[in-house]
């Protein structure tokens, strides 16, 4: 089975974190983004990757490295401009075998039944099966008890669901997609629903799901990868013996906490080090920071 992991963005919703950083590369429990996408679809039987490329992407070559730690074949196509998801997908057009795929944007962390959704797709013979869910903000896409889809609105209404950020395509369906220029894989949905054909949905429920594409939803992500927990530490860390951490922090390899340094519900990347007595908060501290003031709701 192969699949598609849509990483070729600016990452502007997470800037300033993505400056120097593609988002696919942003940690999240101290694993980049796109290491855990690659693990959920290896879960599912992925054993062929493409990953489309633009904004920083030597660091994506050097760390995806063909797939050689991920155990899968990972193809990287570099975009000199971006595409969009449409016109990304077309650019793979090469790539695809006769049979169905699955494509994921690369800041999706989730555990929705993969498996159970593209026998879906496949019994039903759909040109596309998106993956919808009941998430508020989101909720734009109209289905009907068959679960066809209706439409998709430009925002949110009642009586709606979201699209996740998975769907399942067709080989089929790149035919539908102008070749060369960008274009968004909603838009040529929403052409092909008017046009009659077969666009449809499965719906889960009781899964986790997060995107962590926003600063908001990044903090949130990074505290629910602590399950509970009040702190995950990486690789070295060097905390001293009167440090507090406070609620919950994730903290990367070779952190340092001086004495009396306090961290609360904050992500320190790997290398940061927060001198005798400061205090973070609410923040995002990003590789090899050193902290000599406090911080509150900062991000450096």
């Amino acid at each position: 089975m192969k699949a598609m992991i849509l990483a070729a963005g600016l990452g502007t919703r997470l800037r300033p974190l993505t400056l120097k950083r593609p988002k696919a590369l942003v940690p999240v429990g101290n694993r980049p983004m796109i290491d855990q996408v690659i693990h959920y679809l290896r879960t599912y039987g992925v054993d062929a990757l493409i990953v489309n490329a633009h904004h920083l992407y030597r660091q994506m070559l050097s760390h995806l490295n063909c797939g050689r730690a991920f155990g899968v074949d990972i193809h990287v196509v570099v975009e000199p401009r971006i595409l969009g998801t449409g016109g990304g997908i077309k650019n793979t057009e090469g790539f695809w075998d006769p049979g169905p795929f699955i494509v994921i944007n690369s800041d999706i962390l989730t555990d929705i039944d993969l498996g159970a959704a593209f026998r879906a797709h496949q019994e039903r013979h759909s040109l596309a099966t998106l993956i919808l869910h009941d998430w508020g903000p989101f909720n734009q896409v109209r289905v009907n008890g068959d679960l066809d889809i209706l439409n998709i609105a430009p925002a949110a209404g009642p009586g709606r669901l979201a699209f996740t950020g998975i769907h399942i395509l067709e080989p089929e369906l790149l035919a539908h997609i102008p070749r060369g220029q960008p274009s968004n894989i909603i838009d040529c949905y929403r052409k092909l629903i008017t046009e009659g054909y077969p666009i449809r949905a499965w719906v889960s429920t009781g899964h986790y799901w997060r995107d962590a594409g926003t600063i908001q939803s990044y903090l949130r992500a990074n505290q629910e990868t602590l399950k509970g927990r009040q702190r995950l530490c990486g690789r070295r860390p060097r905390i001293h013996a009167s440090a507090v951490i406070r609620d919950w922090a994730v903290i990367g390899d070779n952190v340092t906490l001086e004495a009396e340094a306090e961290v609360a519900r904050s992500v320190l990347w790997e290398g940061v080090t927060v001198r005798q007595g400061f205090r973070v908060a609410d923040s995002i501290v990003t590789s090899c920071q050193i902290i000599d003031k406090d911080l509150e709701g900062d991000i450096l």
